[in-house]
C-alpha cells in the first residue's frame, strides 16, 4: 500500500508504470506525441488546488456545519481512492477533492479558532507555509537525500501512524480513548512533534516524486495527480500543527 513513498496515494512505482503504457503513436507520416508530466506543470496544477481549497475552506470557517466536517472528510476520501485506481480522471478528480477537502478544512480550523482563539489559526498556516518552504530547501540542497532506506522508514513510520490513528477512530465508538494520544502532558506533545516530523519527511518524497514522475516521462494528467498528492499531505500537517498549538496552549 505505501509502496514507493510514504504518501500511499503518490508513490514511484505509481509513475514507473503510467511511464510503461506513455506511448507514442504513429498517425499515418506523422508520430503523435503525448504529452507529458513537468515538474513546473506539477507546481502549476498544485497552486490551482491550493487556491481552490482555500476557497471552500473560507466557506466553511464563515459557516461551519457537522454536514461540511463529515462531507468533506468521506467524501474527500473517497474521492482519493477513486482517483488512486482511475489517475487518467485526475484532471476532474483533483479539484473535487480539494473543494472537500477545504470544508473539512475549515470546519476543523473553525472549532479551533473557537476554542482557542484566532492566533491558533495564524500560527497553524503560518508554520505550515514555513515548513512547506523549508523541507524545498532542504530537498533542492539535499541535506537529506531521498534514498531507498529514507524511503523504507518514512513509510513504515507513516504507516504505523495510520495504524493508530485507524485504531483511535475505531475505540472512540466505544467510548475508548487511545492513552497519551490526545494528552496535553510533555509525552502527548511528544507524539505530535513525532508525527509532524513524518509528514514533513513525506514532503520530501512527494518532492522527489515530482521529479520521478518527469523523469520516467508519466502522462500529463500525473501533474495533476501528483498535485492532489502534496495536497494530501500539506492538509495532514495543518491539522497536525492546530493539535500541537491546542495541546501547548492548554498545558499553558
Amino acid at each position: 500500500m505505501f509502496s514507493g513513498g510514504g504518501n500511499p496515494f503518490l508513490n514511484e512505482d505509481k509513475f514507473r508504470d503510467a511511464a510503461r503504457t506513455q506511448t507514442d503513436t504513429l498517425d499515418g507520416d506523422f508520430i503523435t506525441v503525448r504529452e507529458k508530466m513537468t515538474v513546473q506543470g506539477a507546481i502549476n496544477k498544485s497552486f490551482i488546488l491550493l487556491g481552490i481549497m482555500l476557497l471552500t475552506s473560507a466557506i466553511a470557517f464563515v459557516m461551519p456545519s457537522n454536514l461540511f466536517l463529515y462531507g468533506g472528510l468521506f467524501g474527500g476520501l473517497g474521492v482519493v481512492i477513486w482517483a488512486s485506481f482511475k489517475q487518467h480522471l485526475s484532471p476532474t478528480l483533483a479539484p473535487l477533492y480539494a473543494a472537500l477537502e477545504g470544508l473539512f478544512v475549515g470546519t476543523v480550523t473553525a472549532k479551533y479558532a473557537y476554542a482557542f482563539g484566532q492566533g491558533i489559526v495564524f500560527s497553524a498556516v503560518s508554520l505550515t507555509v514555513a515548513l512547506l518552504f523549508a523541507m524545498l530547501f532542504i530537498y533542492k540542497t539535499e541535506i537529506i537525500k531521498v534514498t531507498s532506506k529514507f524511503r523504507t522508514g518514512v513509510v513504515m513510520a507513516t504507516g504505523g501512524i495510520m495504524l493508530v490513528y485507524l485504531l483511535t477512530w475505531v475505540l472512540s465508538f466505544f467510548g475508548i480513548q487511545m492513552p497519551f494520544i490526545h494528552d496535553t502532558g510533555m509525552l502527548g506533545i511528544g507524539i505530535s512533534l513525532f508525527i509532524i516530523v513524518i509528514a514533513c519527511m513525506n514532503l520530501l518524497l512527494d518532492f522527489d516524486n515530482f521529479e520521478k514522475g518527469e523523469q520516467y516521462g508519466a502522462p500529463k494528467y500525473y501533474e495533476w495527480y501528483s498535485a492532489m498528492g502534496l495536497l494530501i499531505t500539506l492538509v495532514w500537517l495543518y491539522i497536525e500543527l492546530l493539535r500541537l498549538l491546542a495541546k501547548l496552549s492548554s498545558s499553558d
